[in-house]
């Protein structure tokens, strides 16, 4: 999502600079997450045009990332770009994840025209974090970033 920096996205858990040299960790959107290669050359190359030669980029899966790490700034791009931007969920508790086997059942308003409501097409979208919908207002068909 081109729209979004990797801080927009909250994957940057944290940044700790010593000298010459700088320590990026970051949690992937998801453990098997295909663009963490591409996020950490990213982060080097922007680190090394800086003038920073020192740099390590770490991985960390624990905390799991959660769309509620999206900046207000990011939910905002994502709208403006015409992606519904995901909810807000909350603290969880730990431990096991319960299994539900029925589609969440929210309204996504509509980032063409703010209806409050839209049509679910598919569950997944050109990405595994995305929806396809439609508005049955301006009928206009859009992707919903879900909610993790």
């Amino acid at each position: 999502m081109p729209m979004l920096t990797l801080d927009d996205l909250g994957v940057v858990r944290s940044v700790e600079e010593d000298g010459d040299r700088v320590t990026v960790t970051l949690t992937p959107t998801y453990s098997g997450c295909p663009a963490i290669e591409e996020m950490r050359a990213d982060v080097r190359a922007s680190l090394a045009e800086a003038g920073y030669t020192r740099v390590e980029v770490r991985t960390v899966f624990s905390p799991p990332w959660s769309t509620d790490w999206i900046s207000s700034d990011g939910l905002r791009k994502l709208a403006e770009a015409g992606i519904a931007p995901p909810a807000r969920i909350g603290l969880r508790s730990s431990g096991p994840i319960p299994l539900t086997l029925t589609p969440p059942s929210q309204a996504v308003r509509c980032p063409q025209c703010g209806a409050p409501a839209t049509d679910e097409i598919s569950r997944f979208g050109p990405t595994a974090c995305t929806a396809l919908r439609r508005c049955p207002s301006c009928r206009e068909p859009f992707e919903h970033m879900k909610e993790i």
